[in-house]
């Protein structure tokens, strides 16, 4: 009941905030500052304020939030210790034995072409030269 009053309270001193600003004509603040003010009324009228109010003050909602919480960090230990004990077995056995392919090679590097002897790395611009004429730059 007190919850209701005072969201009812706030609505009402925004609404005047909101019909002082449209007296300034300042049209779009007083509409926003009346939407604003309509929302903890809003709240009022579909029960949230008051689902949340009996959430709030009951023993039994903030137990029940207490083991979801529980349950959270059982759920998170248990995860590191998988990751863990997956890296442990990685490093022992050698090979991945998830891997497609754990016998392949690692990919080579590629090697780029190296410069003749008369040319350096900088002057062969034949390739780009032809790109270029052919787009008629």
């Amino acid at each position: 009941m007190l919850a209701e009053t005072i969201c009812a309270a706030v609505s009402a001193a925004g609404l005047g905030i909101a019909a002082i600003s449209a007296y300034r004509k300042k049209f779009l603040s007083a509409a926003r500052t009346a939407a604003y003010a309509l929302v903890p009324l809003g709240l009022v009228m579909t029960g949230a304020v008051e689902w949340i109010a009996d959430t709030a003050f009951s023993p039994v909602a903030w137990a029940g939030f207490g083991v979801l919480g529980i349950a959270w960090l059982l759920f998170l230990s248990t995860r590191a210790v998988e990751r863990r004990r997956a890296g442990r077995e990685v490093t022992a056995g050698g090979a991945d034995p998830r891997a497609v392919a754990p016998a392949a090679s690692a990919p080579s590097r590629a090697v780029t072409a190296k410069p003749q002897a008369g040319q350096s790395a900088g002057e062969d611009f034949s390739d780009i030269e032809a790109i270029l004429k052919k787009h008629g730059i």
